[in-house]
């Protein structure tokens, strides 16, 4: 009765594993194709890159700006984006919202592009479990949301070089492992 309690749990685990990189992949998928259809790409780094017409294990990995989790060395394009890395690459556009597809990011750095609008209210819901976010020089305007403070894991936050207005929220206080925060314009 123990071992086919055992083999039942194992099966189980396995099924699990499974399924949730399966659903982690298309939800990748999903937060690129969204990104690159929220933007303009005038100076095409994203048309000429990111080509979703490839089914290959880890083609994600492959485009400019992506950088994927390698769980061990026997996957090592796994399609989990860790990290969105598009920096100066003139795209225009608001704070693309697909972003929260990207469940397994980390890194998210928009710097030096030609962004502009408010960030979401609930910019935390979309960027949660962020551990770095860099929204510098671009031309976001309005308030910084105070929902930021719900990004408990930020390390970093560089939102300078924009066109906020206000004030810094206080709730950004909270965020006890924020080592670097700029915010000037």
């Amino acid at each position: 009765m123990e071992l086919k309690s055992r083999s039942l749990v194992g099966v189980s685990v396995c099924l699990l594993l499974c399924f949730s990189l399966s659903y982690g992949t298309k939800e990748d998928l999903a937060c690129l194709k969204s990104i690159k259809d929220s933007l303009e790409d005038p100076l095409n780094y994203l048309n000429s890159s990111w080509n979703f017409n490839n089914d290959t294990e880890g083609f994600i990995c492959k485009f400019t700006g992506v950088e994927c989790w390698h769980p061990d060395e026997w996957h090592p394009d796994e399609n989990k984006v860790l990290n969105l890395r598009l920096t100066d690459m003139g795209l225009k556009g608001q704070f693309p919202r697909g972003i929260r597809n990207c469940s397994s990011m980390t890194g998210l750095d928009l710097s030096s592009n030609k962004l502009y609008g408010p960030l979401p209210d609930y910019i935390s819901k979309l960027v949660g479990f962020l551990t770095s976010l860099d929204l510098s020089s671009n031309n976001f305007s309005g308030s910084i949301p105070s929902n930021l403070a719900n990004c408990t894991y930020l390390n970093s936050l560089k939102l300078d070089h924009n066109r906020f207005s206000g004030q810094i929220p206080p709730q950004l206080d909270q965020l006890g492992r924020l080592k670097s925060f700029s915010v000037a314009s």
